[in-house]
């Protein structure tokens, strides 16, 4: 029943930018702790940014300065605004939403992002 809905993905130049966004349903939203994850081909996972129900924010150090995450109780969206984008930030995107107590996690299907000139 729980569906997280990604989308935004797609093709950009270097130094272009792209927007993602999370639509999730099913689950009582302001108490998750939503994240995007993102994996490039031969690499493992990794954390890319993540957001609190207060609005405190996380990011890996690859990318601070460069996205903002950010979320939309009222339309339970979270977004991924990448800016300034480089080659190496090519991988699937992925939406997660976590939920301490109880423990709980769900996931979205990705997102492709390349960044290519």
């Amino acid at each position: 029943q729980v569906q997280l809905v990604e989308s935004g993905g797609g093709l950009v130049q270097p130094g272009g930018s792209l927007r993602l966004s999370c639509a999730a349903s099913g689950l009582a939203f302001t108490t998750y702790i939503m994240s995007w994850y993102r994996q490039a081909p031969g690499l493992e996972r990794e954390l890319v940014a993540r957001i609190f129900s207060t609005g405190i924010t996380n990011y890996a150090d690859s990318v601070k300065g460069r996205f903002t995450i950010s979320r939309d109780n009222s339309k339970n969206t979270v977004y991924l605004q990448m800016n300034s984008l480089k080659f190496e930030d090519t991988a699937v995107y992925y939406c997660q939403a976590f939920q301490p107590l109880p423990k709980r996690d769900y996931w979205g299907q990705g997102t492709q992002v390349t960044v290519s000139s």
